[in-house]
C-alpha cells in the first residue's frame, strides 16, 4: 500500500509546532479533514510558507504518518487575496471556517461542504469593502446554508407550534413574531399566548382531580380502621356477611390521561423586515429587499448566532471579531 496520497484542500486552520514547522489542517472534498504538518512552513524561504496560509486552496501530496502526516508537495491553485485587505470579510470568513470545522467529518468526502464554502467565500471576497451591511448579509446567508446542509436549519416559513404560514406585515409598524432556539424556529406570539391562557386553565382542572385523589385516600383510610368484631366458636355467625372486596371505590371515578403542549421560552423577537431577511436566507442569492438596514440584519446574525452555537454544542469564538469590527464601524460612522 502507497505511503503517499493526493488531496486538493482549502486550509481552515494553522498552528504552530516546533521552532519552523505548521499544523495545518485542511478541509479536502475526497478525504473531509486533514491534519498535516507542514515541515519548514515558518521558515523564511520556506516553499510551503504561503501555501500553508489561511484560506490557500493547494493540490497536495502528502506522506502518511504514525500520528499525523507530513506535506511533502503543494501547488497552489486559488488564493482569496482580498479577504485580508478588508477586516470584515476577514472576520466573516473566519466566523464561517469555525463553523466548517465544526461540521466536517474525517476520512470521509465532504465535496458539498467544500463547494459550499469556497462558494460563501468567493461571495464575500467580491464584496464592495464600503458594504459594511452586505458583509453581515453574506455572513448570515453562509451561515445558513452550513446549517441547512448539515440538516439543522432553523424553522422560519412556518409557526414551530400551530404550523400555520407565517407572512411578515408590513402595514403593521409594531408587528413581531417570536423565535425560539429550543423549539427550533419561529413562533406566533398570538399562538403561543392561546396556550399559555390554556394551560393555565387546564392547571386549575388538574387541582380539582388532585381533591378528588386525596377524598378517596382518606375513604380507604377510613375502610381499613373498621374493627371486624370478634366470633366466638360456635357462635352462629351474623346473616350479614362481611365484605372482603376492594376498597371504597370513587363514584363515577375515571382516569384522566393529560396532553400539554410544552410552551417554548422566546429567545428573541423579530420585526417584519428582520423575518423577510432571515425568511430569504434559504434562496441561492441573497435577495435585496427595501428599506432594510444594518440593524436589522445585525439582529438576523445574532439569532443564527446563538442557534448555530446551541446546535453545535459550543461557542463561535471569530464571532467577537465580528462584533469588534460593526462596533467600530457604527462609531466611526456616528
Amino acid at each position: 500500500m502507497s505511503r503517499t496520497y493526493k488531496a486538493t484542500g482549502i486550509n481552515l486552520k494553522t498552528q504552530v509546532l516546533g521552532e519552523s514547522d505548521k499544523i495545518v489542517t485542511i478541509l479536502t472534498p475526497e478525504f473531509g479533514l486533514i491534519r498535516a504538518v507542514a515541515p519548514g512552513a515558518r521558515k523564511h524561504n520556506s516553499s510551503l510558507g504561503g501555501r500553508s496560509g489561511m484560506f490557500v486552496v493547494n493540490e497536495l501530496l502528502i506522506a502518511k504518518g504514525r500520528s499525523l502526516d507530513k506535506i511533502t508537495q503543494a501547488q497552489t491553485l486559488k488564493t482569496y487575496p482580498g479577504l485580508a485587505k478588508d477586516l470584515g470579510k476577514l472576520a466573516a470568513s473566519q466566523y464561517l471556517a469555525e463553523i466548517v470545522l465544526c461540521q466536517a467529518l474525517s476520512e470521509q468526502p465532504q465535496e458539498e461542504l467544500y463547494e459550499l464554502f469556497n462558494e460563501h467565500l468567493h461571495r464575500l471576497e467580491a464584496l464592495s469593502s464600503a458594504n459594511a451591511s452586505g458583509v453581515l448579509a453574506h455572513l448570515a446567508h453562509g451561515v445558513f446554508h452550513l446549517l441547512a446542509l448539515a440538516g439543522v436549519t432553523p424553522q422560519v416559513q412556518v409557526c414551530c407550534l400551530s404550523g400555520r404560514p407565517l407572512n411578515p406585515d408590513f402595514t403593521d409598524p409594531n408587528w413581531q413574531v417570536g423565535f425560539s432556539i429550543p423549539a427550533g424556529g419561529t413562533v406566533c406570539l398570538e399562538t403561543r399566548e392561546r396556550l399559555r391562557r390554556e394551560e393555565e386553565r387546564g392547571r386549575g382542572g388538574e387541582g380539582e382531580i388532585n381533591n378528588q385523589i386525596v377524598l378517596y385516600e382518606r375513604l380507604r383510610q377510613r375502610q381499613s380502621s373498621v374493627q371486624v368484631p370478634h366470633i366466638s366458636l360456635g357462635e352462629a355467625a351474623p346473616s350479614a356477611k362481611l365484605s372482603t372486596s376492594a376498597p371504597f371505590p370513587i363514584p363515577h371515578a375515571q382516569t384522566v390521561v393529560v396532553h400539554r403542549q410544552e410552551i417554548p421560552v422566546i429567545s428573541s423577537r423579530f420585526s417584519a423586515m428582520e423575518l423577510a431577511l432571515l425568511q430569504h436566507l434559504s434562496q441561492p442569492e441573497i435577495m435585496q429587499i427595501d428599506g432594510a438596514r444594518d440593524h436589522h440584519w445585525l439582529s438576523v446574525e445574532q439569532i443564527l448566532r446563538q442557534y448555530a452555537q446551541y446546535q453545535l454544542g459550543r461557542p463561535i469564538r471569530s464571532a467577537t471579531l465580528i462584533d469588534s469590527y460593526f462596533a467600530a464601524n457604527h462609531d466611526a460612522t456616528v
